[in-house]
């Protein structure tokens, strides 16, 4: 049988965290952005990052998983907190997720919506609240295992990390596959109810 090109050749890339970092961006994934909350009960200020970094575990008990850096503020917080939110992006929320990787700072974009005392991203497609039931340090990382107090659930197009890039999944196409495009700089604007803190 002919190669297509695949990875079956016999030179072996390093495995440092460049080389790493490229060869698990060849992993597509949905974007996410996880939050938490902290502060007093009533004036809970609220904290999130960019993650793809993000499975589920079980369905009974409902249990999901994020990989955090240590050194994130955002572990920090759902340390102190014990608690964090998942909100699955959408298609038109690129910039969000720029936001809250720490690159082009857009505070005036974001807007959550309150549930459970966490913060979640508006309009996105999935939402989830978790509170953590275990935490594993793993090497630079740390693993958050989370119970699913709440979900809620939309429809529409998910944002796709490929790489280096985001992408659009066009989930329209009913008779073949769908083929993704480069999502564009679009947003429904809004005003963000409490401060936020890309990582």
């Amino acid at each position: 049988m002919a190669s297509s090109g695949g990875a079956d050749t016999d030179t072996r890339d390093d495995v440092d965290p460049t080389h790493l970092r490229e060869a698990m961006g060849q992993f597509a994934s949905g974007v996410t952005v996880v939050t938490t909350a902290t502060g007093e009960q009533d004036d809970l200020d609220a904290h999130g990052m960019t993650a793809n970094a993000f499975t589920s575990v079980s369905l009974r008990p409902a249990l999901v998983l994020i990989s955090v850096s240590n050194a994130a503020t955002t572990h920090r917080r759902i340390a102190e907190s014990g608690r964090y939110g998942i909100s699955v992006l959408s298609a038109d929320q690129k910039s969000l997720s720029e936001h809250f990787a720490g690159g082009a700072q857009r505070p005036d974009l974001v807007r959550f919506v309150w549930r459970d005392r966490l913060p979640l991203v508006a309009d996105s497609l999935v939402q989830l609240t978790c509170t953590v039931r275990q935490s594993h340090l793993a090497g630079d990382h740390t693993v958050y295992i989370g119970a699913v107090d709440g979900l809620w659930n939309a429809s529409g197009s998910p944002l796709v990390r490929y790489g280096k890039k985001m992408y659009i999944l066009d989930i329209s196409c009913q008779d073949g596959p769908s083929a993704p495009s480069r999502a564009e700089d679009a947003l429904n604007g809004g005003q963000m109810g409490r401060p936020t803190y890309a990582r």
